[in-house]
């Protein structure tokens, strides 16, 4: 993974498929406010996103991240659901939204 710098802007990589359908296949209401939240995000710096507390970026030590990734965090995407990331230098890589807040953290 590449060097993090806090002062940097974010950059997102939205190419993740499972996250690409959460995100289309959300109700209208659910995908704009979503998306505004994406348009937030890439004119934030890190060090912005770790202190707004409208993101409530936290880490998920409820579930094991995949081969190649330290920390999986969840961010709220929407008003009722979070969407799940990791950061990798600059780049917030976005990997689901999940239907719910509970199952972010791997409960039912």
């Amino acid at each position: 993974m590449a060097k993090s710098d806090p002062e940097a802007t974010v950059r997102l990589d939205l190419n993740n498929p499972v996250f690409q359908q959460n995100l289309l296949t959300l109700q209208k209401p659910d995908r704009h406010a979503a998306l505004d939240t994406l348009g937030r995000l890439r004119q934030m710096t890190w060090d912005q996103v770790y202190r707004d507390k409208g993101l409530k970026w936290e880490k998920i030590g409820s579930i094991k991240p995949p081969t190649g990734i330290d920390v999986i965090y969840s961010l709220r995407s929407t008003q009722s659901r979070r969407a799940t990331a990791y950061r990798d230098g600059d780049f917030i890589r976005l990997l689901t939204i999940a239907p719910d807040h509970d199952s972010t953290y791997g409960k039912k």
